[in-house]
């Protein structure tokens, strides 16, 4: 993985080809079922051109009307055990590829639910968005399509190429050296195919990472005036993906003219010293015909071949980009983790600066008491939610320490930070499928008394109940289409079930209505009393009901107290009260 610019990591050749043989492991009755239709129905096609030079040389030498007939028989039965044999074995080619890529995708969802948050943070969703869509598909082509299509013809090919070595091994020399040109060109392609697609999915990822971020940041793209900023920045990625298309694009117009052209070579090499050693009598007329057209009826198969090779490459890329995930940091299993001695939190000269800009903590040192309502207010841009981040454990310090009970939070075992910490932003997500799954996700064994008690508590139990089916109801896509605030709410609900320590609210109640955030605020604190609970606030009121109050300005905790105490000392709290009450008391 690229530490520098934190993309996802890209698997190497050898992984991909390791990662191939054990999906091939995997269902290995089944590719051998498979293989061995499409050796049978070469076989069966190899009969045509030895019977057809049979016949020629059957005429040739007088013999009647039956024998041509009887070798016209059976060369029918020969091409329609073909056709069968080929149907069966490309519907046994393509089971094992569904089946194939079925795996692949959950192996593939299964490594993305594994990656630790800083991870894909600082990948960006485009990447992970993009591997598991286009890069996916692009693997099921390759495995429901291409896979046994590549399979049949590569049998085909070779019993073929062999039928003229036992016609002839100087006919069927004169073939091969005829392939010579298709070689170099090939070697020529492949040399340069997997970085020019590699490049090309990348690409591809960063024009899905700026319009995501564009998208999803768009009020805040308005705010600012970034529109122009934001336009250039997409204009200058789809240029690189672009010219990625058009490296791969030249790729191709390279190396398939060159491959039409030598198709013929072959052919015309074996024609010419055919004709010449039956001129001399070496060699019948028949064999000639019949070396040709199997020549001939070579290039059909090592055209799909060379077909699917290039598409191979471009799906090879793919699958580096999907296998790539298992060469990512993964989230550790609880065993072996340490456990914190206790609640207590400590903030001890944390700095932190994202890798695309500058420093956004300055050596913030902050203690949080077990069970201690702590709001952090402050200025936009000030830190609190990259505090916040840190406090959660989704981000490490660059410098310093954030510890729980005296570990480090970062190095917390998945399991065993659910149960100490949970981060709660503005942003918010309904799964597809009813209320009770969007809820079972933070406590799977949660009881429908627990779910319409978790529901109740954050103010959305009666809504729930309107709705047809209630628990059962199904939400997004045919479903319930669920607003800001009714998300906002359930994903509190899914806090409340987790019952973790500590709860860090980071402006998770910002898209509520004041009221409905007041009573959502009131009623988290009464199920929470006795828990830590850490509120990044842009409504004053939270830090009015704090035990502590924490100020950041530019970076740095500047002030530290009771809301009474700052308002008392009139520093940067006390204005920001003033200011946010004077407001509230206009309204």
């Amino acid at each position: 993985m690229d530490g520098g610019s934190g993309r996802l990591p890209v698997a190497e050749p050898g992984d991909v080809r390791r990662a191939a043989a054990r999906l091939l492991r995997a269902d290995r009755r089944a590719f051998t079922g498979a293989l061995a239709l499409n050796v049978l129905a070469a076989g069966a096609g190899l009969a045509g051109p030895w019977l057809l030079g049979r016949i020629i040389d059957e005429v040739r030498a007088g013999h009647g009307a039956g024998a041509v007939d009887r070798l016209a028989a059976a060369i029918l039965a020969c091409a329609l055990a073909q056709l069968l044999l080929a149907r069966w074995a490309r519907y046994a080619g393509h089971r094992f590829g569904e089946r194939t890529l079925a795996r692949v995708r959950e192996e593939f969802v299964g490594r993305a639910l594994a990656l630790p948050a800083s991870v894909v943070e600082r990948a960006g969703t485009g990447d992970l968005t993009t591997r598991g869509t286009a890069d996916v598909a692009a693997v099921g082509t390759t495995l429901r399509d291409a896979g046994p299509e590549l399979l049949v013809c590569t049998v085909q090919a070779l019993f073929t190429l062999g039928a003229v070595f036992v016609i002839d091994p100087l006919l069927g020399a004169i073939g091969v050296l005829g392939l010579t040109p298709i070689w170099f060109a090939l070697r020529w392609y492949l040399r340069r195919a997997r970085a020019a697609y590699l490049a090309e999915g990348a690409a591809t990822s960063e024009v899905a990472e700026i319009v995501a971020a564009t998208a999803s940041g768009a009020r805040t793209v308005e705010a600012f005036q970034l529109q122009e900023r934001r336009t250039a920045a997409a204009q200058d990625a789809l240029e690189i993906s672009r010219r990625t298309r058009f490296r791969t694009l030249y790729l191709r117009t390279v190396f398939f003219p060159v491959i039409e052209v030598s198709y013929s070579l072959p052919v015309a090499g074996v024609l010419l010293l055919g004709g010449a050693l039956h001129a001399r009598g070496a060699m019948s007329l028949g064999a000639v015909v019949a070396a040709a057209l199997y020549l001939r009826q070579f290039t059909e198969p090592l055209d799909q071949i060379l077909v699917r090779v290039e598409q191979l490459q471009s799906s090879g890329a793919s699958f580096a980009r999907v296998e790539g995930l298992a060469r990512a940091p993964r989230a550790e299993p609880d065993g072996g983790a340490r456990t914190p001695a206790d609640d207590r939190i400590d903030v001890t000269g944390v700095r932190y600066a994202y890798e695309r800009g500058g420093e956004v903590l300055r050596g913030v040192d902050l203690t949080v008491r077990p069970g201690e309502r702590l709001a952090v207010v402050g200025p936009s841009g000030a830190g609190k939610t990259t505090l916040s981040r840190l406090l959660a454990g989704v981000d490490a310090p660059s410098t310093g320490t954030v510890t729980v009970g005296g570990v480090p939070v970062a190095e917390l075992a998945p399991e065993t930070l659910r149960r100490q910490v949970v981060l709660v932003t503005q942003e918010h997500h309904v799964f597809l499928g009813t209320v009770r799954d969007n809820l079972l996700i933070a406590e799977p064994a949660a009881s429908d008394a627990q779910l319409w008690a978790a529901l109740a508590t954050v103010g959305a139990a009666d809504w729930v109940r309107e709705l047809p089916g209630g628990l059962d109801a199904g939400l997004g896509g045919g479903g319930t289409r669920t607003d800001g605030s009714q998300a906002q709410q359930l994903a509190l609900a899914r806090v409340v079930l987790a019952d973790p320590h500590t709860l860090i609210l980071d402006e998770a109640t910002a898209l509520l209505d004041p009221a409905t955030a007041r009573h959502t605020e009131r009623a988290l604190a009464a199920v929470l009393r006795g828990r830590t609970v850490i509120a990044i606030a842009h409504r004053l009121h939270t830090a009015h009901d704090a035990d502590r109050v924490a100020v950041m300005q530019d970076g740095r905790l500047t002030e530290l107290g009771t809301h009474e105490a700052l308002v008392t000392a009139d520093g940067a709290y006390a204005a920001l009260w003033r200011t946010w009450h004077g407001e509230r008391t206009e309204s």
